[in-house]
């Protein structure tokens, strides 16, 4: 082995993208190509009953403009989100209804807003309250996980419980925003498609444009060389790309489709509001006896998507009677869909938030809250777990961040105006990995090519996965090169649910074993195309496990209330985490980092707010929907612990993309409680509402 795995590696592709020669979706200037500008709808609910197009098609460069009227027709697709332009109706407002093709970009948005729509407007729902009269129990929420779970009586042992918690949390809509809005480029030739896009797996791109167009799947190539972030807005097919491919079938042009920022909240999906109501019953020492997390949600009418907050709970900490629920009303509004960490992101901030609530009801110090429930097992299904490190995560980070020294009566601690306080959270999410396939080639010139339809969505997986292959070879990193990104390569799974490098690195591990004990047979030269042998983990990397895989951590936060402004300021955070073997020092704090920012913007400034007048997201855009920027971020830190696990992949990886924002909305909301002695329970805890809620004079 040559130590390539775990060392602090650079990007493969840093320089070409500082330097700005790495190509995006929207970047592939074919020769005749043309840009095209989408129509949104706008009311929340009706028919579209006609189309004016001749005031579109008179500006100057317009090629074409496509309605339900005029455009390809679509096979029925699996996900009815992708059937655009393909009858009158109207699901919810910005739904698109129509798409102009130009020569220029210019002139494709000109051209839409010269385009006249007339609607049969029907009344709209839109507004998703605890009450609603269409909730209901899914038999799923997303991911296969059961809407219902109960054991025991969970009722009985809360009302009989010496301390008890009865609380409710909101968490609003919130949106992907990644920095790369959603953005392909087609073009047809001699029956045969090819799409550049922006997307997270390229293969469920282009099995889906199959089935729309009708064709075979070795028609159409589909690659994704760069992706400027997804956080799961990327993870499945989105109207873009549907458009891009009609559109230049229909022109006879490569057409590009670049979504315009403000449009992505309506077409690609976001984490939908989450309302909880946790009871928590527990003993005088602090053990839980009962553990009830309720959510209420919403979903779209074009399809059921059920955001999982309740799930985190069946994990996290041992109580005999429990119950976790989910409840989702079907309204008219945009289909909701992954964003980073689904289901675990709110779900852990509420469950946590209502643990600092015990531990404070209790005059317990909430990591020996956590600690004292831990579970043998896992608390839903009985499975041990393949490993849990959770208390050591709770200990390191309680030394590093000096919690010893905390004193734990809240509204103590004041400088002039501010208030200061410090809070903690757990953090889990599930281990997952799919089969893939993968090549490896050793050449004649002494170097190596590793080819796997991986997607590097700017996780650096080109540089982990070239890691992986060195090490499997016994060869250095740099006589390692890898292709990834098209549809052409040996098939691989979308870049999603942290499963990305566990899932493709098995494949190449296995690729690269396998060629390295092939070349060890043999002696004298290579033939000119080298020796190739390849990998299929299908059968071994989706078998069921007896084993409960999960990965761990713990955050800490240190937070400043300003008494006056009301104004939060977040001046430490620390994460440890318990992830498996780490596979690139260098990479995985980045990601651990970028994902407690996340939960930073998630706690402060992140939420969208539904009009029920108009039936849309108010914030639309980065002007108002405010992601946290380098002046939000004080000292941040990311650890973890040497944790080996045997029952997970040959690689001991468990997935580091979205555990860094679990947890750390709730530890920053339990430091401003422990700042200001008043529990905020409505996210983001935005400078309004901590004047209105925080008693007394302020300065």
């Amino acid at each position: 082995m040559t130590g390539s795995v775990g060392a602090p590696a650079e990007r493969r592709e840093g320089r070409e993208k500082v330097g700005g020669t790495a190509r995006y979706a929207a970047e592939y200037h074919v020769p005749g190509r043309a840009q095209a500008w989408p129509v949104p709808a706008a009311v929340a609910r009706g028919r579209v009953t006609g189309v004016d197009t001749a005031a579109a098609l008179a500006v100057p460069g317009v090629l074409a403009v496509l309605t339900h009227e005029n455009a390809p027709r679509l096979a029925e697709p699996d996900d009815a989100t992708l059937a655009v332009l393909q009858d009158p109706r109207v699901p919810h407002r910005g739904w698109f209804v129509a798409l102009v093709v130009a020569e220029t970009l210019e002139a494709a948005r000109a051209g839409a807003a010269a385009v006249r729509v007339d609607y049969d407007a029907e009344e709209h729902d839109v507004v998703l309250t605890a009450s609603h009269p269409g909730l209901y129990v899914p038999e799923e929420a997303n991911a296969g996980e059961p809407g219902l779970r109960e054991h025991g009586d969970p009722d009985g042992a809360f009302d009989s419980s010496a301390a008890r918690v009865d609380v409710a949390y909101r968490v609003p809509p919130l949106h992907n925003h990644p920095m790369e809005p959603h953005a392909s480029t087609a073009r047809w030739e001699d029956g045969r498609l090819t799409v550049h896009t922006s997307s997270q797996g390229t293969n469920a791109v282009r099995a889906t444009l199959a089935g729309l167009f009708g064709l075979p799947e070795e028609r159409i190539v589909v690659t994704a060389e760069h992706v400027g972030g997804g956080f799961g807005s990327k993870g499945t097919p989105r109207p873009d790309v549907v458009l891009a491919a009609m559109a230049a079938r229909q022109t006879g042009r490569p057409v590009t489709v670049a979504l315009p920022r403000r449009y992505l909240p309506a077409v690609v999906g976001h984490r939908a509001p989450t309302l909880h109501r946790l009871r928590l019953g527990a003993d005088a020492d602090g053990r839980l006896v009962s553990l009830t997390h309720e959510v209420a949600t919403h979903t779209s009418r074009v399809k059921e998507f059920v955001e999982y907050a309740a799930v985190p709970a069946r994990v996290m900490y041992a109580a005999p009677h429990r119950r976790t629920v989910h409840r989702v009303a079907a309204l008219d509004v945009p289909s909701p869909s992954w964003m980073r960490a689904p289901g675990e992101a709110p779900g852990m901030y509420a469950l946590e938030s209502a643990m600092d609530e015990l531990a404070t009801g209790l005059g317990m110090d909430p990591v020996e809250l956590r600690v004292r429930n831990e579970p043998d097992v896992e608390p839903d299904s009985g499975r041990p777990f393949s490993s849990r490190h959770l208390v050591e995560c709770l200990r390191e980070g309680a030394r590093r961040f000096g919690w010893a020294g905390r004193d734990p009566r809240p509204g103590v601690r004041r400088e002039g105006p501010l208030l200061l306080g410090t809070g903690v959270a757990a953090a889990t999410y599930p281990v997952m990995v799919g089969p893939s396939t993968a090549a490896a080639r050793a050449l004649p010139d002494g170097t190596y090519l590793v080819r796997v339809n991986a997607t590097d969505i700017g996780t650096g997986a080109r540089t982990v996965l070239a890691q992986v292959g060195a090490d499997a070879l016994g060869v250095p990193l740099e006589r390692v090169r890898i292709e990834i990104g098209s549809s052409e390569l040996p098939a691989a799974p979308l870049a999603g649910g942290s499963s990305g490098t566990a899932s493709w690195g098995w494949a190449v591990h296995e690729a690269c074993a396998r060629l390295a004990r092939r070349l060890a047979g043999r002696s004298g030269p290579l033939p000119g195309r080298g020796i190739e042998a390849r990998a299929d983990t299908s059968g071994t990397a989706d078998a069921e496990s007896d084993r409960a895989r999960h990965a761990f951590g713990a955050h800490f936060a240190e937070v400043a209330v300003d008494t006056v402004s009301g104004e939060v300021r977040v001046g430490r955070l620390l994460g440890v985490y318990a992830a498996g073997r780490i596979l690139n020092a260098r990479t995985a704090r980045s990601q651990f980092v970028g994902g407690m920012v996340m939960g930073l913007g998630m706690a402060l400034t992140e939420g969208s707010t539904v009009d029920a007048a108009f039936g849309d997201f108010a914030e639309s855009d980065l002007a108002s929907y405010h992601v946290p920027v380098h002046a939000d971020v004080g000292e941040i830190e990311a650890h973890w612990i040497d944790e080996d696990d045997p029952w997970l992949n040959p690689l001991g990886g468990k997935g580091i993309g979205e555990i860094g924002i679990v947890g750390t909305a709730a530890a920053i909301g339990n430091a401003v409680h422990h700042a200001t002695g008043v529990r905020f329970r409505e996210l983001p805890l935005t400078p309004d509402r901590l004047l209105a809620g925080m008693p007394g004079p302020r300065a």
